[in-house]
């Protein structure tokens, strides 16, 4: 008696996995955006520009060259991320990434989440946002070697749409087009600025990185891209960008 119930409650947790299974592979079908043929991938013989994202665990952010971002926002006059290259000026890389206000701004390791923050981020709409950036020197190579790294090589006009995209994500001052300033960031030479967009279940910073790589021509799957090693993973299947190789003796 006891093994045939044991065995219908596995036949039972069976088919439900299944089913959760179907239905996830369903949603990210619906989901599922095209990419841009124009933008992406680039021609063999057209300069790119490289960009990187960073898995940190629990939120992913963008890396970008700020002299190339610089080079953008002067030619197309995008005046409110412009003041964050000139406000970086000393650093080659700008990592940045979007997330809920009180989370991003008080969860520094996964140690100091706390579930009623987690909750009420995820499930509470109109969540406040912010956006952390952090300038560097070195290759990004170097600087997050002990974490998941993507490299994706982008096409000119595609990383033009991608600034664009990016600009659109600060919130800008009343009177002039200046960002939001909100203080000292989490690591290194960062700040935390006012963003646009309210933080919920279905729009997390990773969907937030994967929106602006949409706008460089990649094809992207919101569902997938929940958690950051679902953005990769769809990444990897969807535009054949691989993670490059992690060095444990690295700087991170």
């Amino acid at each position: 008696m006891l093994q045939k119930l044991a065995r219908r409650i596995g036949l039972s947790l069976v088919y439900l996995a299944g089913l959760a299974l179907c239905l996830l592979f369903g949603l990210a079908a619906v989901t599922a955006r095209p990419g841009d043929r124009n933008l992406w991938p680039p021609s063999r013989d057209a300069r790119t520009i490289e960009v990187f994202i960073v898995n940190h665990g629990y939120h992913s952010g963008i890396v970008v060259p700020r002299q190339a971002v610089a080079s953008v926002t002067g030619e197309r006059d995008i005046a409110t991320l412009g003041h964050i290259a000139v406000r970086f000026d000393a650093h080659d890389w700008l990592e940045i990434g979007w997330g809920d206000e009180e989370f991003y701004t008080q969860v520094q390791t996964i140690e100091s989440l706390s579930v009623p923050m987690a909750l009420r981020a995820l499930f509470l709409p109109n969540n406040r946002s912010v956006l952390h950036v952090v300038g560097f020197k070195n290759d990004p190579r170097v600087v997050f070697a002990r974490l998941d790294l993507v490299q994706i090589n982008l096409s000119e006009a595609g990383f033009a749409r991608l600034v664009e995209r990016l600009d659109a994500s600060f919130t800008r001052e009343e009177r002039d087009d200046f960002p939001v300033e909100l203080g000292p960031g989490l690591y290194g030479p960062s700040l935390f600025f006012r963003a646009n967009g309210a933080f919920h279940l279905f729009h997390v910073c990773n969907h937030w990185v994967a929106d602006l790589l949409n706008a460089a021509g990649l094809p992207t799957t919101p569902v997938l891209a929940t958690l950051p090693a679902g953005l990769i993973l769809d990444l990897k299947w969807r535009a054949g960008v691989a993670l490059l190789p992690r060095d444990p003796n690295g700087a991170t």
